[in-house]
């Protein structure tokens, strides 16, 4: 049993290989040889201010099964500016918990835990590109990204692994963190990367839009978006309600659990796609109320399909070719990067474990401490 943390990840870990193993998983779901639950999250009441949040997310395919775990207190403060974004931490501002626990589904034996903080920025940058490579015009060149995190930058590289890109404008609220991420990122992927002064600025004139943020509110206008673009997401709520904008949707999976809405499980609630509650009606007032905005509503019948990726086709459909992608250099296409996230935690998370074993990287520990002589 290994234990392989968020350093030794980076160093095993190419992004190619992240969107290469991805796409080989995406590509078994249709026959039944990889296997996903959505993202569920469990919330009970934690400090005045906010909630305790767990989210887990599951997945098997070529003979692993991944478990990602999350363990935050979330809240959802506003700023000055009117900016409303979600915080977490684990224990203290600045530290956070997230595992993924994998396991042999030959032999069900435990293999590995991995902290998820690399691994989670580099499986959802190429779950991203594997929208935008199916997608977007195979001439793309400019990138228009909102948000300059790390989450931002994964994304980027990740563009650039499946199209020719050779500019960026970038915009996030505060200008010392886009200026940062424009010098960061020029000089490690060797494109012009410019950081602009607005939201609109950096989506004008770009062939693949990317919203990169914790923004619990759209952080740019529907009818900024210019024919040919390709879009993607990161979060539900920082996109608008796009209408009729887009032609061509694509989901890359279920995003939610088909359950019927009840005051204990609700889908859109906060940032998760599905999630049990637990408190009081005051405690449970604290969580942003579900999602409204059309096409995000977790695959419910309760909410409206359109715009963005309620009952649209998934991407393994289209890499088959069951059903087309863009047809015409004009049309508008958006990527739901949201839905196989267990799925790609099995399918990343098994190439780390193996490369770390060739490598004789990670901390080794007994399995036997996982193992127990009675029956459960």
């Amino acid at each position: 049993m290994l234990i392989i943390d968020n350093a030794q990840v980076a160093q095993l870990l190419t992004m190619q290989e992240c969107i290469d193993a991805q796409e080989a998983a995406f590509a078994r779901l249709p026959h039944g040889g990889a296997v996903h639950r959505p993202r569920v999250d469990l919330y009970a009441p934690g400090p005045a201010d906010g909630y305790f949040r767990w989210g887990s997310m599951e997945g098997a395919n070529d003979g692993v099964f991944a478990i990602r775990m999350k363990s935050d207190v979330v809240s959802w403060p506003r700023d000055e500016h009117g900016n409303w974004t979600e915080e977490k931490y684990a224990v203290r501002p600045g530290t956070y918990c997230g595992l993924v626990m994998l396991v042999s589904t030959r032999t069900a034996e435990p293999l590995a835990f991995l902290n998820d903080g690399v691994l989670q920025h580099m499986r959802v940058a190429g779950g991203a590109a594997i929208g935008a490579k199916y997608l977007s015009r195979e001439d793309s060149e400019v990138v228009g990204m909102l948000g300059s995190g790390g989450m931002a930058r994964a994304y980027l590289e990740a563009f650039c692994l499946v199209r020719p890109i050779r500019r960026c404008r970038v915009y996030s609220p505060t200008r010392r963190n886009r200026e940062q991420y424009a010098t960061e990122m020029a000089e490690r992927l060797g494109i012009e990367v410019v950081a602009v002064d607005s939201p609109q600025e950096a989506v004008a004139g770009c062939d693949v839009l990317s919203s990169c943020t914790d923004a619990m509110q759209p952080v740019y206008q529907a009818d900024w978006i210019e024919p040919g673009v390709h879009v993607t997401n990161l979060g539900r709520r920082e996109m608008p309600d796009v209408g009729d904008r887009f032609d061509v949707v694509v989901r890359q999976g279920t995003a939610g659990l088909p359950m019927r809405q009840t005051e204990r499980y609700q889908v859109e609630r906060g940032m998760s796609p599905g999630a049990f509650i637990g408190g009081s009606a005051a405690e449970m007032a604290r969580i942003p109320a579900t999602n409204r905005n059309p096409g995000f509503g977790g695959d419910s019948p309760e909410f409206t399909d359109r715009g963005r990726g309620g009952g649209a086709p998934d991407i393994a459909a289209v890499m088959a070719g069951e059903v087309p992608g863009r047809t015409s250099a004009d049309q508008v296409t958006f990527y739901r990067n949201v839905g196989n996230q267990g799925l790609q935690f099995s399918a990343v998370g098994q190439v780390v474990y193996r490369k770390a074993l060739e490598a004789g990287v990670g901390h080794e520990i007994p399995t036997e401490w996982f193992l127990q002589d009675i029956r459960d």
